[in-house]
């Protein structure tokens, strides 16, 4: 069974950094697209950040300019680099993984909050 797990979430100060990972394991597949994912209590989930297998990567205009993600190609690693933290952005954060064959894998989330 595939999994994704995210990591390294916590509590921050305003202008603060932090560093989520998602490690991928399970069978081998075909990923063509991971992401993250974020959703604050009472709000709708929203889409923070994409990068394709051709490296290409989207972000959300919220979060451009402070965060960067990045992906390894042997294990498909995920990484989220935040900086320059807000407030707004405390949230469960979530990878996914999109397939070839076998559709999107989400992972079940690390809590990010950014305190004033």
């Amino acid at each position: 069974q595939v999994q994704l797990v995210e990591s390294g979430g916590g509590l921050v100060q305003a202008g603060g950094s932090l560093r989520l990972s998602c490690a991928v394991s399970g069978i081998v597949f075909s990923i063509k697209s991971m992401a993250w994912y974020r959703q604050a209590p009472g709000k709708e989930r929203e889409l923070v950040a994409d990068i394709n297998e051709d490296e290409s990567t989207t972000y959300s205009d919220a979060v451009k300019g402070r965060f960067t993600i990045s992906s390894e190609n042997t294990n498909h690693t995920l990484y989220l680099q935040m900086s320059s933290l807000k407030p707004d952005d405390t949230a469960v954060y979530s990878c996914t993984a999109d397939t070839l064959f076998r559709g999107r894998f989400w992972g079940q989330g690390t809590q990010v909050i950014v305190s004033t």
